[in-house]
């Protein structure tokens, strides 16, 4: 069986950014993206100093997180080992953005569905090597069958010290690099300085510059300022004040990182933007309250018609609001069936839509039920199947989100802990409704009344600020 690698021999890659020239003509890569990459880092203090290149793309894991989270198989394995896409079945839900430990993946802007390195998998079936390799002036890039022991890139392999990005990603990459630093593989052991290559696009670029205004404020820069302006006040400071200047010079350095980026491409920003965070919030909201409810309901014998009405009807409108957000993300809400249609059982967007849409189906039921005066026992023996559909609908983002690999505190999570988190958010949204709602339904408009309602809404905006940094802060970690 073949199993196609690379190998970049960081020993004498020259950072000529050929390979990436060669990979944007052979793809015809849009500007602002990048299938393959250069980045430079500088190690030391001058005279004491030295500059390291690396080539960054797609590491055609073994056990691709890419493949297992993109919902319509529009990313796969082939028989070779070469993680191949398919820009037809894509519909731009930045899933596979998320799973990709090493950053490969890209939404084309002008196609709006993702892409990467495909290993030139059109040459590689006509008997030729990936653009890179060819162009490569120092044959820095190295490509071959990493099981036939015979070829070039497994002896490289064998014999020389190699080293794969982010093994503790389990993620099994077909990418080795020879000799290269720590500090290159790790993306926290190299700082952003806001100066030099890329400076103006450091935080985001095109359709995810989203929050790049805060994310830039991240940047060393300051502390910069105030080491610049520390050496122009040493010049003519007293002795004393010179002695204190020095150590307080020497905690920044420090503080810093030893490694700084020169050269770097532009990262993606926000994958996932508030209409996620905000559809985490909708769909509590859906499916909370309807679960609590009936849960008491069951557990008395009865619900009152309107309660039971009012019920539905929030679950359902905010179930639907959840669709529109959900379709509103994708970057091809056109293809939005496509889930339905082409689904891939692996992937929690999957599951999830299945459950959602079973569970918009039990409480149309129950409407329809209610409209028709059906007996008391109709809607419960709904709601046998109804909570545990309301339950599983409103986790299930938990581990849709622990399938995205490339966010340590989304993946790190147990079942338990998102069982619990998420339980305990529906629970808290339920409370939050039914304090809101049922001053209205006892039609009292007291001091009480009033700070019950404050309360319920309180309670709603907490939960919904949670969801929101839930979502956005483990994207402002880099992974390159």
């Amino acid at each position: 069986m073949v199993n196609y690698g690379f190998v970049i021999d960081n020993r004498t890659c020259i950072g000529c950014h050929a390979c990436t020239v060669a990979c944007k003509s052979e793809h015809d890569v849009p500007i602002g993206v990048n299938r393959t990459h250069v980045k430079y880092i500088e190690t030391g203090t001058y005279p004491d100093s030295s500059r390291e290149f690396s080539v960054h793309r797609c590491n055609h894991c073994a056990d691709s997180p890419c493949t297992t989270i993109c919902p319509t198989t529009a990313l796969f394995t082939r028989n070779d080992g070469i993680v191949d896409f398919d820009d037809d079945r894509c519909i731009g839900c930045k899933s596979c953005m998320q799973a990709c430990p090493y950053d490969a993946l890209y939404i084309d802007p002008n196609q709006g569905t993702a892409a990467k390195c495909n290993y030139c998998a059109h040459r590689i079936e006509n008997s030729y090597e990936p653009a890179c390799v060819i162009v490569c002036p120092t044959e820095s890039i190295v490509s071959g069958d990493l099981d036939d022991s015979n070829s070039r890139i497994s002896q490289i392999v064998a014999t020389h010290d190699v080293k794969v990005r982010k093994p503790e990603a389990g993620t099994k990459p077909n990418l080795y690099y020879v000799e290269t630093s720590d500090e290159m593989l790790d993306p926290s052991a190299s700082e952003v300085t806001g100066t030099g290559v890329w400076t103006e696009q450091a935080f985001g670029v095109g359709h995810f510059a989203k929050y790049a205004e805060s994310r830039l404020e991240q940047a060393d820069t300051p502390s910069m300022i105030v080491q610049l302006a520390l050496e122009k006040k040493a010049k003519s400071a007293s002795p004393r004040d010179q002695a204190i200047i020095r150590d307080v010079m020497s905690k920044l350095s420090d503080d810093s990182p030893k490694a700084k980026r020169v050269y770097d491409q532009p990262s993606k920003g926000i994958l996932w933007g508030w209409e996620v965070s905000a559809y985490l919030t909708t769909k509590a909201l859906a499916t909370g309250p309807y679960m609590v409810f009936m849960l008491l309901a069951l557990t008395i014998g009865i619900a009152p018609k309107v309660m039971l009405g009012g019920f539905l009807l929030l679950s359902l409108a905010m179930l639907s609001l959840t669709g529109i957000l959900l379709i509103i993300d994708l970057d091809r809400p056109e293809r939005f069936l496509y889930v339905l249609l082409r689904p891939n059982w692996s992937s929690w967007l999957v599951k999830g839509a299945y459950l959602l849409l079973g569970y918009g189906a039990v409480i149309s039921l129950h409407l329809v039920g209610l409209f028709m005066d059906a007996s008391w026992t109709f809607h419960v023996n709904l709601a046998i199947l109804g909570i545990p559909l309301a339950w599983m609908s409103g986790i299930y983002t938990g581990f849709l989100l622990r399938q995205g690999k490339a966010r340590q505190e989304w993946s790190d999570k147990s079942t338990f802990e998102i069982s619990l988190e998420h339980t305990l958010m529906l629970i808290a949204v339920a409370v939050g409704v039914f304090m809101i709602g049922t001053p209205l339904l006892a039609n009292t408009f007291d001091v009480t009344a009033f700070l019950v309602t404050v309360v319920g809404v309180g309670l709603l905006i907490l939960t919904s600020y949670v969801n929101h940094r839930e979502i956005i802060e483990p994207q402002m970690e880099p992974l390159l």
